[in-house]
C-alpha cells in the first residue's frame, strides 16, 4: 500500500504517519523507486496508534505500549501500569478544570454585567496570584 491507501484504511492523515516514521514508531519497507511500501502490519500499528493517540496517550506512552502489545512475554501489569499513570493524569486534568471552571463561575455570576465599569472579572484578572 502507499501512504495515500493507509492514510484511508487507518483514518490517520498522511502528514502524521510521515510522523510516525520520521520517529520510528512504523517503518514501512521502501520499493525501488523509494516510494514507501506499507504492509498490512503497518496498518495495523497505525491503527493502533491512532486509537491510543485518540484516547489521549503520550507518544512515549504509544511506543511503550506498541511495544508491549508486540511483546507476547509481556505482562498485563506491564500495560496496565501505563494506562492507570494516563488515567490519573486525566483525573488530575479533570479536576483542574473543573476548579477552573467553579472559580469563573463565581466571576461572571458576581458580575453585575451593566453599563458601570467596575467588573469583578478584570479585578480578579489583574490581582496578584492566589488573590482571585
Amino acid at each position: 500500500m502507499n501512504i495515500g491507501d493507509v492514510a484511508a484504511r487507518s483514518g490517520l492523515p498522511a502528514k502524521t504517519i510521515r510522523y510516525y516514521e520520521d520517529i520510528g514508531l512504523v517503518r514501512p519497507q521502501r520499493d525501488p523507486n523509494g516510494y514507501r511500501a506499507f504492509r498490512e502490519q503497518d496498518l495495523h500499528k497505525l491503527a493502533f496508534l491512532g486509537r491510543a493517540r485518540g484516547l489521549g496517550f503520550s507518544i512515549e506512552d504509544c511506543r511503550n505500549l506498541l511495544h508491549l502489545y508486540e511483546d507476547e512475554t509481556r505482562t498485563s501489569a506491564e500495560v496496565k501500569d501505563i494506562a492507570q499513570h494516563h488515567l490519573d493524569e486525566i483525573d488530575e486534568k479533570i479536576a483542574n478544570l473543573r476548579e477552573m471552571r467553579d472559580t469563573l463561575s463565581d466571576l461572571v455570576r458576581c458580575c453585575a454585567g451593566d453599563e458601570r465599569p467596575d467588573c469583578p472579572i478584570l479585578e480578579s484578572l489583574g490581582s496578584a496570584p492566589g488573590k482571585a
